[in-house]
């Protein structure tokens, strides 16, 4: 059985939150063991406030490269049939040739880190048509002023937002851009058990 995803408790836990929701998203919760868990809220929420708080700078993208990778090697044991690939800089864009909607295509969940008033991380789980299925961790009620971003209450196992495309490749720090491209990063995540790959797609031919 699946959970549905969840908010952030806090605002500053949107990176361990997006990525908890991104294993939910793509694994049954009996299959996911309690390490990952705890592994996630260990390694995110690393970065000190200018008055020298732990954590109320929330997550670093260093954090997030060795969440990645360490998600990555945990599966290559075979503790969860997960693999996980993080991008950075101009490789993280949406459009024709993107890593992060071929990844979206082929049923694996992508973490981006883009601009949500500051620097915040969400989880893409789909993409169609130019339009992209987001959850965002941050809770909002209220529609937004940008009438082509929609609040979705009715996915709650798989997205909230539903945003059109070009807003995430823009370079100005705006509304769910990803923002000036030395910032950006994204981890992409598969459960290799669900992964649409060639050899699991038939395709007919007249």
């Amino acid at each position: 059985m699946k959970n549905p995803l969840h908010y952030q408790l806090s605002e500053y836990d949107c990176g361990p939150t997006a990525m908890l929701d991104a294993i939910s998203f793509l694994f049954p919760r009996e299959d996911i063991p309690p390490e990952v868990i705890r592994n996630i809220m260990l390694y995110c929420l690393d970065c000190y406030s200018v008055e020298g708080v732990p954590g109320k700078s929330g997550t670093s993208m260093a954090a997030m490269m060795f969440l990645s990778n360490w998600l990555n090697g945990f599966g290559r044991i075979g503790q969860l049939s997960v693999t996980s690939r993080y991008l950075s800089g101009r490789n993280v864009y949406l459009g024709k040739g993107s890593e992060i909607n071929d990844a979206l295509h082929h049923h694996g969940a992508v973490v981006v880190r883009l601009f949500y008033d500051e620097a915040h991380y969400v989880l893409l789980t789909g993409e169609k048509d130019g339009l992209v299925y987001m959850f965002d961790p941050y809770y909002r009620d209220e529609p937004f002023p940008q009438e082509d971003i929609l609040l979705d209450k009715e996915h709650p196992f798989a997205y909230n937002r539903i945003v059109p495309e070009a807003y995430f490749n823009k370079e100005a720090l705006e509304i769910y851009a990803l923002g000036p491209m030395e910032n950006r990063e994204a981890v992409l995540l598969f459960n290799e058990q669900t992964r649409l790959t060639a050899d699991k797609t038939i395709e007919y031919y007249i």
